[in-house]
């Protein structure tokens, strides 16, 4: 995928390439101190996949930059890239793929990019060949990590966030009917019920109002004093997660690349930054199912001496909870499987450090045995 930079800082020019020439089947075009150079340049070149774009510029700033790309109807997507993170709510009301705050993280960065390039694999999976019927096509519905709906033509704007919300709120009930009263209390529930129940009529409408461009306003179907979403030729992202996953059996070398292409599936908790109240439970058991697969997967890359690979993942699993002794101690194993006196001495006393100072605890018994054999093994093997 081809990527371009539009920030008028020079030296972000290159932070983001040295981060972004990291990233497998990402190519840097382009990089650009203004919007007018770069929407030139787009016009010029239709097959920019993503534009990393700072907010406040010199002249026409990256909102302004971002409306007009939309308004077009550009298939570049926008990333915003700026140290001001009260812009980003008016940000979110454009149809932006993420908003990342200065200074950018390397995870952070190839956490969105894998979120575009997932996006991208799964319409080119999806829609037919046939270029009469790429009109509307198959929907991508992403869900991890962010939440957006879109098919190869249109990204839906949301009218509302709780037009958003219902549509994912239906979503994980998929085909069922939902009562008014059920949708009133989990999504309106601080409102008084009288307005609660004009807000969701508002709201039903404006649901639909936002889908219509796919065409999929009769999607949200009324029935019996409820609703349900009745979708066909859809992809959604946890489902294709959790279908890879869920039943996974032995490991072999002959899984491990298309694992690791369903590992890249799941780029964040279920529906991101917008964390539902009513989604708690199924964000949880997808985080947790996201946890032991990359686990056993970690295991098995070990056991085939990839531990390059395996260090990889596990490093995600120890940046969303360093506390994890299960993960640390195959950190530990990779360590001393490379041969890595320094690593393993540092993620030891590291994990030590950090549960004195958070739980005021030692380490279990069986990591400090196995931190001892592994440290008797270098002195052996001298």
């Amino acid at each position: 995928m081809k990527v371009i930079l539009v920030d008028d800082e020079p030296v972000m020019h290159l932070i983001m390439k040295k981060m972004l020439i990291k990233l497998p089947g990402v190519q840097v075009a382009g990089a650009f101190a203004d919007t007018q150079t770069a929407a030139t340049f787009l016009d010029e070149n239709s097959d920019i996949g993503l534009a990393f774009v700072d907010i406040s510029m010199p002249g026409e700033s990256g909102m302004t930059f971002a409306a007009k790309m939309e308004e077009a109807g550009s298939n570049t997507r926008i990333v915003f890239v700026t140290s001001h993170k009260e812009f980003a709510l008016k940000a979110y009301e454009l149809s932006v793929v993420d908003y990342l705050v200065k200074p950018v993280s390397q995870e952070r960065l190839e956490r969105t990019v894998n979120r575009v390039l997932a996006g991208r694999d799964s319409l080119r999976t999806q829609l037919p060949e046939d270029s009469a019927a790429r009109g509307l096509g198959d929907i991508v519905i992403t869900t991890l990590g962010d939440f957006s709906i879109q098919n190869e033509a249109v990204r839906v704007k949301w009218i509302s966030s709780k037009s958003a919300e219902l549509f994912a709120y239906l979503l994980l009930y998929r085909g069922k009917r939902i009562a008014r009263s059920r949708l009133v209390t989990d999504i309106f529930g601080a409102m008084t019920m009288e307005g609660a129940e004009k807000y969701l009529n508002t709201t039903v409408y404006q649901l639909r109002k936002s889908l219509e461009p796919l065409g999929l306003r009769k999607a949200i179907q009324s029935e019996n004093d409820g609703y349900a979403l009745e979708l066909s030729n859809a992809t959604i992202d946890y489902e294709e997660f959790e279908q890879r996953v869920g039943n996974l059996e032995s490991i072999t070398a002959d899984d491990v690349e298309s694992l690791l292409q369903a590992e890249r599936l799941y780029t964040g908790d279920l529906f991101g930054s917008k964390a539902y109240v009513w989604a708690i439970y199924e964000t949880e058991r997808l985080a947790e199912l996201y946890v032991s697969f990359v686990k056993r997967l970690s295991e098995a890359l070990i056991s085939f001496q990839n531990t390059a690979t395996a260090a990889k993942l596990l490093l995600k699993l120890y940046a969303r909870n360093p506390l994890d002794e299960s993960v640390v101690r195959l950190l530990m194993q990779i360590h001393g499987q490379d041969g890595n006196k320094k690593g393993l001495t540092a993620q030891y006393t590291d994990y030590v450090k950090l549960l004195g100072r958070e739980l005021g605890i030692r380490p279990s018994k069986e990591l400090i045995l196995l931190y001892d054999s592994l440290v008797n093994e270098f002195v052996d093997n001298k």
